[in-house]
């Protein structure tokens, strides 16, 4: 028997002062947001590309049209934001920079609470990173980011029969060491923007590019608490390069990247209201 007071599981209830924190928390980001030229959007809870975003399609939460066509739940803005603006907004608005404030939604019964930012036809990653850090100051929340480049395990892959991504996935270090590699080793091992230098004398010249990327973000990005991270991989439809997860202990707070949509390359990323609300209410 379900009981009156029950909400399904992984549903989201705010009252109180944990409302007032999520309240305050979108405020400070929409406040940074506009100052910087961003304008807000919010896109129909209802999608019939959702399939373009999402790596499990068992994710989606799906249901008919009226026509008896396929559509989902939100369960990512990222993609919907850049062809909602490129389709259909396009002719009335030269605006490149959005940001939306919105829940997504997983199977069975999973709601994220997001604040997204996307910055259309634009490659340089530190042009949003630098904005999710002033969010953080603001918040007076100083939690450590891991730049990543998901190039660097896909090259690597590449190179070693040995390996898979599923190797990067898990972090299966001991596999890496095993290849008795030492640029790989020192690569396995890397954490600080001043042990990039060492490496670039040794590395295969395709890695080198990529960690020339990370130097260069990590470098623009004045952030004291940073790490690097360059075998970490997820599997992603469409991070395709730089990316940079911040983190406290074990809580991601936000994550963000470098992304392609058809022949659009455009940055953006997304802050996990909930995980900090659960913060500041602590």
């Amino acid at each position: 028997m379900i009981l009156e007071h029950e909400i399904p599981n992984g549903s989201k209830l705010y009252f109180g002062k944990s409302a007032k924190a999520k309240r305050e928390i979108e405020n400070i980001a929409s406040n940074i947001l506009d100052a910087n030229g961003f304008e807000e959007i919010v896109t129909p809870v209802f999608s019939y590309h959702q399939h373009l975003s999402i790596a499990d399609e068992k994710e989606l939460i799906k249901v008919n049209d009226a026509k008896n066509n396929s559509i989902s739940l939100r369960a990512d803005s990222t993609i919907d934001v850049v062809r909602i603006i490129e389709k259909r907004l396009g002719r009335n608005t030269k605006q490149r920079k959005w940001f939306y404030i919105q829940p997504v939604f997983t199977y069975p019964t999973t709601e994220q609470n997001q604040i997204g930012v996307e910055l259309m036809d634009e490659k340089k990653l530190s042009s949003v990173m630098s904005i999710a850090i002033d969010i953080f100051n603001k918040l007076e929340v100083k939690p450590l980011v891991q730049i990543s480049n998901i190039r660097i395990p896909k090259l690597l892959v590449e190179m070693f029969d040995e390996l898979t991504l599923n190797d990067f996935r898990h972090i299966n270090i001991d596999k890496f060491l095993n290849l008795k590699v030492e640029w790989f080793e020192k690569l396995v091992y890397l954490q600080h923007v001043e042990q990039i230098d060492e490496l670039l004398e040794i590395v295969p010249e395709s890695i080198k590019d990529e960690l020339l990327k990370m130097k260069e973000l990590c470098l623009e990005a004045e952030y004291n608490n940073t790490v690097l991270a360059p075998m970490y991989y997820a599997k992603m439809l469409y991070y395709d390069e730089l990316f940079f997860r911040v983190i406290e202990k074990n809580e991601v707070y936000a994550r963000g990247g470098r992304y392609k949509n058809e022949d659009l390359t455009s940055v953006g990323f997304a802050i996990y209201t909930d995980a900090l609300c659960e913060k500041l209410t602590k």
